[in-house]
This record gives structure tokens, sequence and C-alpha cells, in this order.
């Protein structure tokens, strides 16, 4: 029964009030062992792979369909590979794989961990604002991010392997599907979220650490864009799971 539960078994909706995404580019030979055999890594030029971390200020999250009162408000902190999956009708899907969820409310890690399989934890996260500044922290996972709002052209990071905006876009999602995999039974999880107003706006990163990403050993990932998006009406389809048979 709890394994049932954990696979989506129901529609969730949500609203993200604002949520910020860095993207950061590896080799894809440094990524390819984080992700299951069944996914294929998402790159770009067949040299870059991607792991994104996405900070969202997420409002009335419930059942779809309940009332917003009885939703919930919480902060998401979540570290994404971005992945392929080949269905059995033969279509691909271009999705995310989630390594690790961090939340600023204990019943979201109660819940999220019953309900998914995406490995939520509780820690602090401290947002502060000032001008055209704001910084999101945590004393707990030691991550720091500070985000310049002033520049609305904002060009992308120094280091990034794209040629402008527009190549970067194709990275800057929404990506509809959400995969799991379950080894051994070799079964795939499908997720499909459902979004309306998806405009991201680049923003400028000037200061940004995650210890998780420094966990995974990667050497040397270059932040590759950066972008955010507002006032985003969001839900997820109830997971749908097939079985694996290559």
């Amino acid at each position: 029964m709890l394994s049932f539960l954990k696979n989506h078994p129901f529609a969730v909706e949500a609203f993200f009030e604002k949520s910020i995404v860095l993207t950061y580019a590896v080799p894809k030979t440094q990524l390819q062992g984080l992700i299951p055999k069944c996914l294929q890594l998402d790159t770009f030029n067949d040299e870059w792979a991607f792991i994104a971390v996405a900070m969202v200020r997420t409002k009335d999250l419930r059942p779809k369909g309940l009332p917003k009162f009885m939703g919930n408000d919480f902060f998401l902190i979540g570290y994404r590979v971005f992945v392929r999956y080949t269905n059995n009708a033969g279509k691909r899907l271009r999705g995310l794989y989630i390594l690790k969820s961090e939340t600023d409310q204990k019943k979201m890690e109660i819940m999220g961990n019953m309900f998914t399989h995406y490995n939520y934890t509780t820690t602090d996260i401290k947002q502060t604002c000032l001008g055209h500044l704001t910084e999101i922290s945590s004393n707990h996972s030691a991550f720091n991010v500070s985000i310049d709002y002033s520049d609305e052209t904002a060009p992308l990071p120094g280091q990034s392997p794209f040629a402008d905006w527009k190549e970067a876009r194709r990275f800057a999602g929404p990506l509809p599907f959400t995969f799991t995999y379950n080894a051994p039974t070799r079964e795939i999880l499908i997720i499909e979220g459902v979004r309306q107003n998806w405009t991201p706006k680049p923003v400028k990163v000037v200061e940004h650490t995650f210890p998780f990403l420094e966990s995974l050993n990667l050497k040397s990932p270059v932040l590759a864009n950066a972008f955010m998006i507002e006032n985003i009406p969001y839900y997820w389809k109830k997971g749908r799971i097939e079985q694996w048979v290559r």
C-alpha cells in the first residue's frame, strides 16, 4: 500500500508565486551515473548535460479539485537532471529526474515522501530582499544564492556553453514530465505537469553555492543559465506506470 501511495496516485495542483532556476552544464559523462538506465541525458551539442536547482515559492498545494483553503504554502528547493525517455509507444518524452528535494515545512516533507519518490528533507530557508537583490540561503543546508533583478536583459553567465538566450531558452523549461524508476520491477513512473503563462525572464546571479551539488563530485560544473518565472498556475496529472521492456 505504501508503495502505491508513493506513485503520485492523484492529480495535484498549486500556484507558483515565484520560481528561480539555476541550470548547470556538466560534461555528459559525469551525469550518466546519476540517472537510471531507462533514461537518457538531455544534451546540448552531444557534449553537455544539465543539472538544475529550482527554488520555488508555492501556494495552495492540494489534491486537484479541493478548495484553496485546504492547500499548503511552502518553499521548495529541487535538484533535477534534464533527461529524455522513449516510452513503449516509441514517443520521446522530455523531462526531469529528481535527485533531492528540500522544503521549509516538516508537513511537506512528510506528505512529499508519502506520495512521491522525490527524497524530501526539511531545512531552514531564508529569503531576504533588498532593492533589486534577493538572497536565498540556509544555515543547515549551507546553500546561498544572490540574484540581481535590476537588468531586464541580463546576459548569460560568462562560461555558459550557450551562444545566446535563444539557445539557452530550450533548457529553461518547462519540461513536461518527471520520471522515477523502480529497478526491481523494471517499472517507470511518469508524471506529467501542466502549466500556464510560462515566460522565463533571465536574471543575473551574483553568488551561488550549493553543497549538495558539491557532494556529487562533479568536476567544475558551469552555470549555463538562470531565469525567473512568476505567477504560474500549475498541476500534475496522476502518475502512470509502464513496464520498461528494453
